[in-house]
């Protein structure tokens, strides 16, 4: 199979325990573009976090950000697919997530918001390299910018995170995607902003079949991603629930698991 399409989840995947990409990988990545495969990142980050491994890679691509929700290219600046949360479910699940006393942000117009300081938001913020913003009322900022948020996410402990993954998606089944990405971390976004429906529209957009694609991830929110590549790539680090959907299981993120996928399956060495 010739792949013409290559999805890459950034943390855990891409990047690194200490968050670098290798020399190694991202030459393989140059590589694997001058033989024309168009490369991206699929990533819940922030665009304006993941913009800058882009631009250290050298792609010029729309790369897919805050699990779908976003994808803008990287030098025309041209949004190609967005899907913003709906406002009533917005709403409702900043009041339930206040209610419980939650850490929580949420993402608007690529920037992030949250109603106090926090160690946890700040932390958030140091390892992904943006600022937030502290507001009184999340809700009345969104009435106020009058847009819904791209995604909003909930910083607690894994278990919590689990407990609150089945209690949410039974009271909004059908409204909004909700996943964990980090086992920290419950992200809520819109029902078509998956990483998997970003790539779906990308390739039709460039004429590629899902079987000429090729998506490399480690957690929950890449599952739909590798469900409909045509091959499915789980990192050994990854979750074993992943790692039971995917095609093929390459090294870890620390053992420069994304270069052998490209070397193997891609450059063909």
């Amino acid at each position: 199979m010739q792949y013409k399409l290559v999805a890459i989840d950034l943390d855990d995947t891409l990047l690194s325990d200490d968050l670098r990409i290798s020399p190694q990988t991202i030459e393989a990545i140059r590589e694997a573009v001058k033989r024309g495969v168009i490369v991206t990142l699929a990533t819940g980050r922030m665009y304006q976090s993941a913009v800058q491994f882009a631009e250290e890679i050298g792609l010029d691509v729309p790369i897919i950000t805050y699990q779908g929700a976003y994808v803008k290219n990287i030098f025309s600046k041209e949004v190609v697919y967005e899907r913003r949360m709906p406002l009533e479910s917005s709403i409702t699940l900043i009041n339930r997530l206040r209610a419980s006393g939650k850490t929580f942000q949420i993402y608007l117009n690529d920037e992030l918001y949250a109603e106090k300081y926090n160690q946890k938001v700040q932390k958030y913020c140091t390892v992904t390299k943006v600022n937030y913003h502290v507001v009184e009322d999340l809700i009345e900022t969104i009435t106020t910018q009058n847009v819904t948020p791209l995604k909003i996410l909930v910083i607690d402990e894994p278990d919590e995170i689990k407990k609150m993954l089945k209690e949410y998606n039974e009271l909004y089944n059908g409204e909004i995607n909700i996943t964990i990405s980090k086992p920290t971390f419950l992200e809520f976004s819109h029902l078509e902003a998956t990483k998997g429906q970003a790539i779906k529209h990308m390739a039709m957009q460039n004429g590629i079949a899902m079987e000429e694609v090729i998506a490399i991830g480690d957690s929950y929110n890449d599952r739909d991603m590798i469900e409909l590549a045509g091959l499915g790539v789980c990192m050994e680090n990854g979750n074993p629930d992943i790692q039971a959907i995917a095609d093929y299981i390459t090294k870890t993120n620390n053992d420069h698991g994304v270069y052998e996928v490209l070397q193997r399956f891609v450059l063909n060495r």
